[in-house]
């Protein structure tokens, strides 16, 4: 069927509404749980409550974003290569990420952020593998937010094909992955008080039943799928 010029720009400046619409709701959703997380963070060093305050948010989101697939299959909703709910909430969960990485880079060593690659350079205090560790699989998952962010758009996907795009996207997994172990590190690290790791395991729990439950319906209906056609 074809859509006339008018109709297309119509639509088109629709879609754009709506999207500016819940980017200024989700905005106002991380601030919400930004604030919050800060209140809640241990004080009195605000860069490291601010630190927590956005780490936390950033999971949030991701949750939320590696969740809506999965749902929608659970639903029996089309399930599109790529769709604007979950692509806006990405586009947050990435940028929170990389805000938190920022922010972080500055709370042990207020702003020295080489040293936190550089072995020898490291305080005596914070010489230690787990550190270490935390610190390279963050900034491992801080460069990949940022590839994810530069193609979450439409002219990425133009540009490289829906496969390729979606090739590109399912980095989002390593990304959540290194994401995990991050945190895990820094519960140890910092020696978390028990209400944030049940938030964090809790997050993490979330993301993991929900992408199972997804996997298993549409393994469940390929076969069935599979068993009709041969019949």
């Amino acid at each position: 069927m074809n859509i006339s010029p008018d109709t297309f720009i119509l639509r088109r400046r629709s879609c754009w509404t709506r999207r500016t619409v819940r980017h200024l709701l989700l905005a106002a959703a991380a601030i919400v749980v930004v604030w919050v997380a800060w209140l809640a963070a241990p004080p009195p060093d605000l860069r490291h409550r601010f630190s927590m305050a956005t780490a936390y948010a950033a999971l949030i989101f991701l949750a939320a974003c590696l969740g809506l697939g999965p749902w929608n299959v659970l639903r029996r909703r089309p399930n599109p290569v790529s769709f604007n709910l979950r692509r806006d909430v990405g586009i947050w969960a990435g940028s929170l990420a990389l805000l938190h990485t920022g922010i972080g880079l500055t709370v042990h060593l207020r702003g020295r952020m080489w040293m936190y690659f550089l072995r020898r350079l490291h305080p005596p205090a914070l010489q230690n593998t787990l550190f270490g560790f935390a610190n390279y699989v963050g900034a491992a998952a801080a460069i990949l937010f940022l590839v994810l962010l530069v193609v979450s758009n439409d002219v990425s996907l133009r540009s490289l094909g829906t496969r390729r795009w979606k090739s590109v996207q399912r980095w989002v997994y390593v990304a959540f992955a290194l994401t995990v172990a991050h945190g895990i590190a820094f519960q140890f690290v910092e020696k978390r008080h028990i209400p944030w790791v049940v938030v964090f395991a809790v997050l993490i729990a979330a993301v993991l039943v929900m992408q199972g439950a997804g996997f298993s319906r549409v393994r469940r209906s390929s076969s069935s799928l599979r068993g009709e056609s041969g019949r």
